[in-house]
């Protein structure tokens, strides 16, 4: 024979209940009271009141027209700093980069004067140089290619040539250097690769 189980409401959801209805009848008790307020006034209190009402309400629009100005001032200064720093973000680097103008201008100019090729070779030797110094400074790095394996990832192969004496699959010449910065390839190195015949 089954027991029957006799189901018992909960201490918690007699709890919520009880508070649900506790600020309900509170909410019906506040416009009741306000009604009555409302009756019981005189027609100049009334208008007194409006007047009251009227003004808060102009005032809690002026300070939701003000916010809202802030905002479109707020969200129109982001984006110009956002573009100012797109525009100027390369900067300092230009401005390094200038120093090798600086220097092509010297070199030329100094050749000019003394009409020879071997100032004007050193000098583009030596601004070379200071421009490679300042790529590397700015994150810029070579792309290994001649005597390394093929890797599709940072070599473009435009031409095959077959030699037994070297390794298959591996980069023979370089035709173009590749460069990478901080890390991601940003040109692909253009090359050479050797092929062994199958025979």
């Amino acid at each position: 024979m089954e027991e029957k189980k006799d189901t018992m409401p909960s201490k918690n959801s007699d709890t919520q209940t009880t508070k649900k209805d506790s600020d309900n009848n509170h909410k019906k008790n506040s416009k009741t009271d306000m009604s009555a307020a409302l009756e019981n006034m005189s027609k100049e209190e009334l208008i007194d009141k409006l007047k009251e009402t009227e003004k808060s309400a102009q005032e809690n629009f002026d300070m939701y027209i003000r916010c809202k100005a802030e905002m479109e001032n707020f969200k129109k200064r982001v984006q110009k700093e956002k573009q100012d720093m797109i525009k100027y973000s390369n900067e300092s680097l230009i401005k390094e980069l200038l120093s090798v103008v600086d220097n092509l201008e010297k070199a030329l100019e100094v050749s000019k004067e003394k009409h020879s090729l071997d100032i004007l070779q050193e000098g583009i030797e030596l601004t070379l140089k200071g421009f490679k110094d300042i790529l590397k400074k700015a994150g810029i790095e070579c792309v290994e290619a001649v005597g390394k394996p093929f890797d599709p990832n940072f070599h473009e192969a435009v031409s095959i040539v077959t030699d037994d004496s070297a390794e298959h699959n591996t980069v023979q010449e370089e035709l173009q250097k590749g460069y990478m910065l901080n890390g991601r390839l940003i040109r692909p190195a253009m090359v050479v690769v050797n092929k062994k015949n199958d025979n």
